[in-house]
């Protein structure tokens, strides 16, 4: 049996095999089996039958596309779709035309952008095995090379546009690991990079240059709900804070446009608002003015023309993106056709306006770009990607729930249930969102609808106190010393569960990634009696550990989230609250999965986890991938997790065998 502090001498081992393909079947038992791929390593983890592989195939080889820049001249975009193993980048150069593919890298490819004057190259983000320590890169479309523009080491945002489109503003942590510093670059020439303006934390973001190119908007994140913005000058680097604190109450400010005259930003911001609204911020007089005060929910996306006459942005209403256009002059709405329910990412303007561009999804359409003439009002497809030929049509929608917490709140999820040739109570899968500042949102679930339309299994999305999206009152909920009050929101959930007349409480799963990986862990310890297994994806088991050995620039920022583990009072507290302190009392059993690479959550929160479940002798199943970070990317490895976490289910989920 594989310890945990054995993981990297396999890994090692591992690497000794690289000829061998990376599947293959094996006879074992007189039935072909799957063997994992060299840069996975699995304990306890019962071998693939190659017929689920063959089975549950369909509900792997669906595709989703985003758009990710407009040409400035032509009617043309790029997007990202992945055809291998990763999304890479593909030009499309009309409505459902042709997805040609431009890059074609082991990794994912993000953050692409045309040059935005002439288009005759892009740049793009990619980083090497899920570290995060993401490289930018210039592709030229007369040659077709790829040119390195940062140092090859150092962690760096995509960057923003000057005006003129000659520059562009970027953070980068190469001085010291920790501080993401502002950095000026000329694309075409590399060389003529240069630092802009040291600062101090890891939550520094460019927004927008002014008209003239003179100043840069940016946006200083300290936490969910304290932001603030400053104006930066373009050659010299100098400083103003331009928002502050209301009173002792901390704002949020969230993106931050300029208008055409330079005179003001277009924000989204909370101030005296439970929600993010659009505002107006005058710059020489400090005057906000609200633009959306009669959308009780928060925006969170702002698009202005490139005339600067019109303002497009999206409300989250209660989990649904909901497109609004708005006169920028006079601040009156203008028509738009409706839009399919659902999430919209990605808005963006063509460059010669008229045309808004975005990608939209739902539960029963994977992503997908579209693209709207705001004075025709067309709604033009740019991509119908595959869904394997399944009838997604057929597939369940999610329904709103509610339930009362242990103090009367109300909190709300998203239920999905099993189609109706499933009789009989129906065992759950938990799924909780990770974060902690998000929030579940209805959307196309991809491998997961495997376990509603073949299993039967129900799957419930809650969105306990700390998810965005219903008022910074509520997002505070969890912070410090309350944050065990979100699990205890789970705990009412169990009650909610068993009172469904389909649902079936003695068969739960809970399961989730990130922060709701500690959420898993955490119900795991506390309400063991209540459920069958959980799943750990990436997860906290131990808030001391995590805060000391998550990546330099990440601490501050989560500091402010969960508490300052170098306070003794507090980091009592978080080691009393960790999964850690008390995994003796997990009794279920439970699938560990990780990336060696995270550098959000270290490799040893999962490490630690399991050698002590398998000390106290609770099944345990773990899978770690050499290859990934926080969450894995590649389609093979995501495929082999698929498979792990069904024949889990099926164990001790469902109680039964394979097939």
């Amino acid at each position: 049996m594989l310890k945990p502090k054995f993981l990297f001498l396999a890994l090692a081992f591992a690497l000794m095999f690289a000829a061998m393909p990376t599947f293959q079947s094996n006879v074992l038992a007189n039935s072909p089996m799957l063997t994992p791929g060299d840069n996975l390593v699995t304990q306890n983890i019962p071998p693939i039958p190659m017929s689920l592989v063959e089975q549950v195939d369909r509900y792997t080889q669906f595709r989703t596309a985003s758009l990710q820049s407009w040409h400035p001249t032509r009617q043309e975009m790029l997007i990202s779709t992945r055809f291998g193993d990763t999304s890479q980048v593909h030009r499309v150069s009309q409505p459902l035309g042709v997805r040609y593919q431009l890059t074609f890298f082991p990794e994912r490819v993000s953050n692409v952008s045309y040059q935005p004057t002439e288009g005759d190259y892009f740049i793009f983000s990619k980083d090497i095995g899920g570290t995060e320590a993401n490289q930018t890169y210039r592709y030229d479309f007369a040659t077709g090379d790829v040119t390195l523009l940062t140092d090859g080491s150092s962690r760096n945002s995509g960057g923003v546009w000057s005006t003129a489109g000659d520059r562009l503003i970027y953070t980068s942590n190469r001085r010291n690991g920790k501080d993401s510093d502002l950095y000026i670059m000329n694309p075409r020439e590399p060389e003529s990079d240069r630092l802009l303006a040291e600062v101090e934390g890891g939550g520094w973001f460019p927004t927008d240059w002014s008209p003239d190119d003179s100043q840069i908007a940016v946006i200083q994140y300290i936490s969910i709900t304290e932001t603030y913005v400053w104006l930066f000058d373009a050659e010299t680097g100098d400083r103003t804070r331009i928002t502050e604190l209301n009173g002792d109450e901390a704002v949020s400010y969230l993106e931050a446009l300029f208008s055409p005259d330079g005179q003001g930003l277009y924000v989204v911001s909370d101030l005296d608002s439970e929600f993010l609204q659009l505002c107006y911020l005058e710059l020489t007089t400090g005057e906000l003015t609200v633009l959306s005060g009669d959308i009780p929910w928060n925006i969170e996306a702002v698009v202005l023309s490139p005339e600067g006459t019109q303002i497009a942005f999206v409300a989250n209403e209660n989990g649904a993106s909901v497109l609004h256009l708005v006169d920028a002059a006079t601040g009156q709405s203008l028509p738009l056709p409706e839009l399919p329910l659902g999430m919209i990412r990605g808005l963006e303007w063509h460059p010669q306006g008229h045309s808004l561009g975005f990608t939209l999804m739902s539960a029963r359409s994977t992503a997908d770009v579209f693209s709207l003439n705001v004075d025709s009002g067309e709604l033009q497809r740019w991509t119908q990607s595959e869904t394997a030929g399944l009838n997604t049509e057929t597939f369940s929608e999610p329904e709103l729930v509610s339930w009362q917490s242990f103090d009367g709140r109300t909190i709300t999820g998203f239920l999905y249930r099993p189609p109706a040739k499933f009789t009989g109570k129906r065992p759950v899968a938990m799924y909780i969102h990770g974060g902690p500042e998000s929030q579940f949102r209805p959307a196309y679930l991809g491998r997961l609808n495997y376990y509603l339309n073949e299993l039967g299994i129900a799957l419930l999305f809650p969105n306990v106190r700390g998810s965005t999206g219903y008022g910074k009152t509520f997002v505070k909920l969890d912070n410090g010393y309350q944050r065990e009050d979100a699990v205890k929101d789970i705990g009412a959930l169990f009650d909610w569960i068993a009172a469904q007349p389909d649902l079936d409480s003695d068969r739960v799963l809970v399961t989730g990634a990130s922060y709701g990986g500690y959420m898993s862990l955490a119900v795991a310890t506390q309400y063991s009696d209540r459920i069958r297994a959980s799943i750990n994806v990436v997860g906290i088991s131990n808030f001391v550990t995590f805060l000391e050995n998550t990546e330099d620039y990440r601490r501050d920022l989560r500091r402010v989230e969960y508490g300052d583990e170098r306070d003794p009072e507090m980091r009592q507290f978080l080691i009393d609250i960790s999964p850690l302190t008390h995994a003796d009392k997990i009794q279920k059993p439970m699938l560990v999965v990780h990336g060696a690479n995270d550098p959000r959550v270290p490799l040893s929160e999962a490490e630690q986890l399991v050698e002590i479940l398998e000390d106290e002798d609770v099944p345990v199943w773990y899978l770690v991938a050499s290859d990934e970070g926080h969450g894995f990317s590649k389609k093979q490895n995501i495929d082999f997790q698929f498979y792990t976490n069904i024949l889990f289910m099926k164990e001790f989920l469902l109680q039964s065998a394979f097939p």
